[in-house]
């Protein structure tokens, strides 16, 4: 069943041009931007009507000289995990090929309260090789072998290796074999719709000072997460204030101005922290709204508490749900849902993840798609929800796992 625009993004389509957008993006380097075929893919897959035209004709000008510039629309989600390993140099200069003009570090901290690059404190075991060298005698849970029924499994904390042990790593794809015996095995669970292909080598893993000089020669700017500690806090002494002060420290002694940098957190009380007690970084310090686990329904208002209009009352200028809580359905056109009318009726700038993440989407497109399941059928159907996220939500950027996708839509558009 073919999916239908909403009129106005449809109205948006007949009344616009393929634009060569001028970017609001300073200081960019001259590291080439290039889109790769993907894109172009997802667009001959495309059912006609208004919205392939566009991007087919858009398409043609980049096939014929037209420059990809980097986009605030497009933020790299952990650099461009769908090929290369998450949080790696490797990664992240490729999303920066790509035209990503925000790039995320996840941040979490070391035995040494040192700020790494990492989605999770007690990702090791699936991120890098630790397992096969000295260091997995620091693993929290060693490795063990799938057996009568349980998975294989090992946990492997940062916060248990100095940063100096943590760059002797080397970064993989994130994955598992769950049915292992070996830990061989269990490092070699990478899914079928991504490669390893660029982690044969091993990634380049880096602390967050690192990613700070490496996002700056690259000319792209700023998201750094907030993780939540695995290892109890305060940690030595640090606490979580400490902890959210530290991150924003790196970039005042890189001086790094507070307007190129987007700091995150799942935590209310971090996103709290940096508007009482770093302003100009806090006015654009982005809620990670996870608040569907514990009963927010993005279809009822009066399930939101806080409510929008009082999270822009304490100060939080951004808000950032996964894709599926911006989005419903009304027939065969998928159409902005009660929670993203109430975030921009409060004020809020709205951000969300993560695509390119689910895999094929032959089968609804899984978690991030939920709310419209029934209406994604094949991968192109990721560009009727980035045009509908855009013109219809009106969000500021999408995150996402290879963004060639989100930059190509951006310069089409001519969105910053």
């Amino acid at each position: 069943m073919p999916v239908a625009l909403s009129s106005k993004s449809a109205h948006f389509l007949l009344f616009s041009g393929c634009l060569a957008a001028s970017l609001s993006l300073s200081a960019i380097s001259s590291l080439a931007a290039t889109l790769g075929p993907r894109p172009f893919a997802l667009v001959d897959q495309l059912e006609d009507g208004p919205l392939k035209e566009k991007l087919q004709a858009c398409a043609k000008e980049f096939e014929t000289g037209r420059q990809l510039k980097k986009t605030l629309f497009s933020i790299a989600h952990r650099g461009a995990p769908l090929q290369f390993p998450e949080h790696s140099k490797e990664g992240y200069k490729a999303a920066a090929r790509m035209g990503a003009g925000i790039v995320e570090c996840d941040v979490t901290f070391t035995k040494d309260k040192e700020l790494v690059c990492r989605h999770s404190q007690n990702d090791l075991a699936t991120t890098t090789n630790i397992l096969q060298t000295d260091l997995a005698a620091t693993c929290a849970k060693p490795f063990q072998a799938a057996s009568d029924g349980q998975k294989a499994s090992a946990q492997c904390l940062t916060s248990d290796i100095l940063l100096s042990e943590f760059k002797h790593l080397t970064g993989k794809m994130d994955a598992a074999n769950k049915q292992a015996k070996t830990v061989e095995d269990f490092l070699n669970g990478t899914a079928n719709w991504r490669t390893d292909l660029y982690a044969a080598q091993g990634g380049t893993l880096l602390s967050h000072k690192d990613s700070i000089a490496l996002f700056k020669e690259l000319g792209v700017k700023f998201t750094p997460e907030l993780k939540a500690p695995v290892a109890s806090m305060p940690f030595d002494g640090m606490s979580q204030q400490d902890y959210a002060q530290k991150l924003v420290d790196d970039y005042k002694e890189a001086d790094i101005p507070p307007s190129d940098v987007w700091l995150q957190s799942f935590n209310l009380k971090d996103i709290q922290y940096w508007i009482d007690n770093e302003p100009d970084f806090g006015k654009q310090a982005i809620f990670l709204d996870a608040r569907y686990r514990t009963g927010v329904n993005p279809h009822n208002p009066d399930s939101f508490s806080p409510t929008m209009a009082q999270l822009k009352e304490m100060g939080v200028n951004y808000i950032a749900p996964p894709l599926w809580m911006l989005l419903d359905k009304q027939g065969d056109s998928i159409i902005p849902s009660k929670y993203a009318k109430e975030a921009k009726k409060a004020g809020l700038s709205i951000i969300t993840w993560t695509i390119e993440r689910s895999g094929p989407l032959n089968e609804g497109g899984g978690w991030y798609y939920q709310t419209i399941k029934s209406l994604i059928q094949k991968d192109s159907d990721m560009l009727k929800v980035l045009h509908v996220l855009a013109q219809d939500v009106g969000v500021k950027g999408v995150f996402s796992d290879w963004p060639a996708t989100t930059s190509f839509y951006a310069n089409c558009m001519g969105l910053d």
